[in-house]
């Protein structure tokens, strides 16, 4: 059993220990337990109740009267207010209880509301994107599991490649190729599929290669396709050896191109940069470089 301190909760939900005090004490809807040396925690059935009562106070619930329902009328409550609105703190919420009832319907339901009044784009930047930085809290914190990671993050692949599927890819010869890949030893793509997603969006040519590349595909794929711009992460690769050779060896390979690099090991590496490197700190760094090469958006 993951068990939670309060301050643990109190990051979590984004409710004050203060509150969550309160809500044990003067309403009785929150258990109280302790360890046997006086220590208060809390389960992963009280984080999900927190949540819960969380979603329904910012929706106007009194407290009171949430404390008058039972589990049952709580979760059907909180099911009616699984839509989109402006509210993008309340989706985010929303998100994190269906990943942890693993419940496909309600947190498919979110996202392509989302999708559909907003956008990929928005969607990923508003909801997918704060969704994701706050399930790494939460992986730090021990709240979710392998089946929780591998849940969520088929589902957003599956809504990217679907999105990138209905792109009408137009025969434009004079466009900027894109080669987009991940090395060896990485396999988190949702960023890149994203990337993947962005380029074609705006007119761009892409060949996204998928994850775990090994190195003679990725000098193959330069020399056949010959991109202007290359783009790959390294995030849990290259920890124990230098990455400065496989840096050298693709910015010579890739000639007149551009090879755009970013992860953890590329900002925990001191490397020498060759003139047709570019570092990347941030996603939204390298967006603004594509719309800079992509001035144009393809229109479907």
């Amino acid at each position: 059993m993951i068990v939670y301190s309060i301050s643990d909760i109190e990051k979590l939900t984004g409710v004050k220990a203060h509150t969550i005090r309160i809500w044990e004490k003067r309403y009785g809807i929150i258990p109280h337990r302790r360890t046997d040396t006086n220590i208060r925690f809390f389960t992963d059935e009280d984080l999900e109740v927190i949540l819960n009562i969380a979603l329904l106070n910012k929706k106007g619930y009194k407290i009171s009267k949430i404390a008058g329902m039972d589990a049952d009328k709580i979760k059907q409550a909180v099911a009616a207010f699984c839509e989109v609105d402006e509210m993008f703190e309340d989706q985010i919420d929303s998100l994190t209880l269906a990943m942890i009832e693993l419940n496909e319907f309600n947190f498919v339901k979110i996202l392509d509301q989302h999708i559909k009044s907003k956008g990929l784009e928005k969607t990923m930047d508003e909801i997918v994107y704060p969704f994701l930085d706050k399930l790494s809290i939460m992986w730090i914190a021990g709240s979710v599991r392998g089946v929780h990671e591998t849940f969520v993050t088929n589902i957003i692949k599956s809504k990217l490649f679907v999105e990138i599927d209905q792109i009408r890819i137009l025969p434009n010869l004079a466009t900027k190729k894109f080669l987009i890949y991940l090395p060896e030893g990485e396999d988190h793509e949702l960023s890149l599929l994203f990337l993947n997603y962005l380029v074609k969006i705006r007119g761009g040519q892409v060949f996204y290669m998928g994850s775990n590349i090994k190195y003679p595909e990725v000098l193959e794929a330069i020399s056949i396709f010959k991109p202007d711009f290359i783009f790959t992460l390294f995030n849990d690769s290259y920890s124990d050896t230098s990455l400065q050779p496989y840096i050298d060896d693709i910015c010579k390979a890739s000639g007149d191109g551009i090879f755009g690099v970013s992860g953890y090991q590329v900002i925990n590496q001191k490397l020498n940069a060759p003139d047709n490197l570019i570092v990347f700190d941030s996603l939204y760094q390298i967006i603004s470089f594509i719309n800079s090469r992509l001035s144009s958006k393809q229109l479907a």
